[in-house]
């Protein structure tokens, strides 16, 4: 099969396609032929060695796919060979082919195209695994998502509306704060002014947000510190910023919040029966992800240095031939 590999820490540019063998699918485990693949920041990250899980060369990046069930290993039931799915194969989505777990697989809604399965996976775990479990958001408070133009700002503000919350969202630019606006957001607030924290302030009457949606790190991580609710829980999600911050706990202890960490693979991957649970509860609120970057196989390293440049809205993804 085709597969992107890489064969070194790098720049996108020094990804190469060439001729992989798949091993025989094995027990527990489907064959999914990709029809499209879900582009992540932290694909970026994981090229360039940036990343936690830092697999042995070459490997093929790519956490998440959508396509068709091709083989089914020993002991596998409720699938056959045909199937529309979405699923976590967690490397090989830049393949033409995936082995995967079938606790990792889910059903592709009959009205939903590849490429909105493929964008589905990653985000919405995500966000459900931080906002119900780590969070523990309730109906009627107030969430501030930053980037909320990005996958997973969109995956936040979609299940924080449906949990009921009212959701603030920072973006930088006008076509990213009207595209928030879109998926749900209650108000929109340009982040690269330095005043923002007083709007979440002003928004919420002087309360600030209960819940913060945190992806970027950095000055963003910072500066919610001031607009956080006593007793409000800051979500560390990432740091697509490129700073990893750090605070002092007498601020912690002062205004009465909590920093929970929210790794979403390092809970759900252990528990078999997990994904599942999620993939039901996360059904219940209907969200559906926006796709508005389509990228053919070939052009890998275009879609991977706009990612970088911030020039993706919403999800990206990559389509098979």
């Amino acid at each position: 099969m085709k597969a992107w590999q890489v064969e070194a820490w790098g720049e996108p540019s020094s990804l190469k396609v060439g001729e992989v063998e798949l091993p025989a699918v094995g027990p527990g485990q489907v064959r999914i032929r990709h029809h499209a693949a879900g582009l992540n920041f932290f694909d970026l990250l994981q090229v360039r060695g940036q990343y936690q899980i830092k697999p042995p060369f070459p490997f093929t990046p790519g956490a998440e796919c959508a396509g068709v069930i091709e083989a089914l290993g020993e002991g596998v039931t409720g699938w056959k060979v045909g199937d529309r799915v979405m699923a976590l194969c967690l490397q090989n989505g830049f393949a033409e082919l995936s082995n995967v777990p079938v606790t990792h697989v889910f059903a592709l809604p009959s009205d939903w195209s590849f490429a909105e399965g493929a964008a589905y996976p990653i985000i919405y775990h995500t966000g459900w695994y931080a906002l119900h479990r780590r969070a523990r958001l309730q109906a009627g408070e107030t969430l501030l998502v930053h980037a909320g133009a990005s996958g997973v700002g969109m995956a936040a503000i979609q299940l924080g509306k449906a949990m009921g919350a009212r959701v603030i969202a920072t973006a930088s630019t006008e076509a990213k704060r009207d595209f928030a606006k879109r998926v749900g957001a209650d108000e929109v607030i340009d982040y690269t002014e330095a005043t923002w924290p007083d709007e979440v302030k002003t928004l919420t009457k002087g309360r600030g947000a209960n819940v913060v949606y945190d992806p970027v790190g950095g000055d963003a991580f910072d500066l919610s510190t001031k607009c956080i609710a006593s007793e409000g829980r800051l979500l560390v999600i990432g740091f697509a910023s490129g700073r990893i911050p750090s605070i002092a706990a007498n601020r912690i202890l002062i205004k009465n919040f909590d920093v929970i960490g929210a790794v979403w693979g390092a809970y759900a991957l252990p528990r078999p029966t997990y994904l599942a649970e999620a993939q039901q509860a996360i059904s219940t609120l209907h969200p559906r992800p926006h796709v508005l970057h389509q990228y053919a196989f070939a052009e890998l390293v275009s879609a991977l240095e706009d990612l970088d440049h911030r020039r993706v809205i919403g999800k990206a993804v990559l389509l098979h031939p």
